[in-house]
């Protein structure tokens, strides 16, 4: 199938990659310190869900009992549930995504990226990257819970772009403002990473979810809003210049996404705002 454009989509609020277009998560203010995230230092580097996986990640993380204790097995169990999930969802339509960690800066095929871009995808690729310190960043800098689930969110949330990539969502949807197709491309990925979670156990890669991890997910979705993120930068709330939507629509659409347990359920460009 063919990709939608080379720019990156999902993460940074302001324009990271002058040259191609990546699809942000939220954040990119920068700042954060080194992650001290323990074993997740340990997928720097890594490439996570596509054809060739670290054999050294496969012979570690092989249980939910792994996924459990080894933050870096979490993150492989999400990763695989989501890719599974996809899988049956759409049938031959999906093709595996990879995720790359990096801390600092990395090259991908949108661009250079640095960890004030935040997690996105990068539709050239089809890869989505992490910078590990944003896991720290969204409960130190922005506010969130900082559980567990926080990290499914992410990366349910960037899978979600991939997805649009290969039904041709992405294509030409650039618009800002708070009912813009930039916005609407934000908040669909946020249902289609609620659509997953309702759905992740029966992919097997994960046991029924806690009204906690719940709720972790939520914090996050309200840490990464546009008016959030414009007051914890100092500046005014200016519905006009957003690309992400408030945290009461990502926790809202994410919500959707989470009760519904349908794709169907996720037209955000139909919907009113």
């Amino acid at each position: 199938m063919s990709r939608g454009g080379g720019v990156a989509v999902g993460g940074g609020a302001i324009g990271v990659i002058a040259l191609l277009v990546v699809y942000f998560l939220g954040g990119g203010t920068g700042g954060a310190g080194p992650a001290g995230a323990g074993a997740l230092d340990d997928l720097l580097g890594q490439g996570v869900g596509g054809a060739e996986a670290s054999s050294d990640l496969a012979q570690r993380c092989q249980t939910g009992e792994d996924a459990n204790t080894q933050s870096d097995c979490r993150i492989v169990g999400y990763v695989n549930s989501i890719q599974a999930y996809w899988s049956t969802a759409l049938g031959g339509r999906y093709e595996p995504a990879q995720t790359t960690f990096f801390s600092g800066q990395t090259t991908t095929g949108c661009g250079a990226a640095s960890s004030a871009t935040g997690p996105f995808y990068c539709p050239a690729d089809g890869f989505i990257y992490i910078d590990l310190d944003f896991f720290k960043q969204l409960e130190s800098q922005f506010g969130a819970s900082g559980g567990p689930f926080a990290q499914g969110y992410v990366i349910g949330h960037e899978y979600g772009h991939h997805v649009q990539d290969l039904l041709g969502v992405l294509r030409g949807r650039a618009e800002a403002g708070p009912e813009g197709d930039a916005v609407r491309i934000e908040l669909q990925a946020d249902c289609y990473a609620g659509v997953w979670a309702a759905n992740a156990v029966d992919t097997r890669f994960l046991e029924p979810l806690s009204e906690s991890q719940v709720n972790d997910a939520l914090s996050a979705a309200e840490a990464v809003g546009d008016d959030r993120i414009q007051m914890e930068v100092g500046g005014d709330v200016n519905p006009e210049t957003w690309t992400h939507g408030s945290s009461d629509q990502r926790q809202q659409w994410f919500s959707t996404g989470y009760r519904e347990g349908d794709p169907e359920s996720c037209d955000t460009f139909s919907a009113d705002l």
